[in-house]
Formats: structure tokens, sequence, C-alpha cells
């Protein structure tokens, strides 16, 4: 089974800002579209943002959108999500996504358009 790695959460303020990271060593994931998800405690799985294979389209939730981006450093076979102007509800555990498929950035929202997931870092945001 193949693992995607997360890094990057931690505590911090409201307003504040994080970068989250998303590696492994056993795809190329440039080849793959990929997703960022949330899961706050007690709540469902949701999407936060997408992106397709050459760095675009992007898809964002409304709720994140202006505030976080999604990106890719190839070079790295890293993903990014950098969240800016973080609030108290976006305290979650944070896990990103690969999928093989062709997707549409509707689809991006699609939990189980995703081949490969990783363990999820927690990001909370103190008020």
């Amino acid at each position: 089974q193949v693992q995607l790695v997360e890094s990057g959460g931690g505590l911090v303020q409201a307003g504040g800002s994080l970068q989250l990271s998303c590696t492994t060593s056993e795809l190329t994931l440039d080849e793959y579209v990929m997703g960022w998800f949330r899961q706050a405690p007690g709540n469902a799985r949701e999407f936060v943002a997408g992106i397709g294979w050459s760095g675009s389209p992007t898809a964002y939730a409304d709720s994140v959108k202006g505030r976080f981006t999604i990106s890719r450093d190839n070079a790295k076979n890293t993903v990014l999500l950098q969240m800016n102007s973080l609030k108290s509800e976006d305290t979650a555990l944070y896990f990103c996504a690969a999928s093989s498929r062709l997707l549409t950035t509707y689809t991006y929202r699609n939990d189980d358009a995703y081949d490969h997931w990783g363990q999820g870092t927690l990001v909370t945001v103190s008020s």
C-alpha cells in the first residue's frame, strides 16, 4: 500500500499561517491529481483543495477560498497547502490524497476518487 506523508501541522493562533506538505518516495506526484481533505472531531471528512497534474486547474472549498493555496513543487515531489488567516474552525486532521483518475474540478471533491492517502497531520488553531 502506497503511503503519502504529510507534515507541517501544529498549533497556531487565529489569524496565523501554516504550510502543509505532502510527499512520498513511492509515486511521482505530478502524475496524479492531488487533493487535501480534513476531518474535525465528530465531523465527516471534507474536501479542502485539489490540483491537476500540471498544477492546474485548482479547486477549493468555499470555506477556505481566498485563504488557502494548493501548489506543487515537482522538483521535490511535493504538494503544498499554504494556509493563511487561519480560523478556529480550520482545526482538523489534514490528509493529502492522490488520484490516478481523470478528474474535474467538481470531482476533486469526491474522496472515493482517490487511490492513495496519508495518515494526516494535525492543525490546531487557537482563538
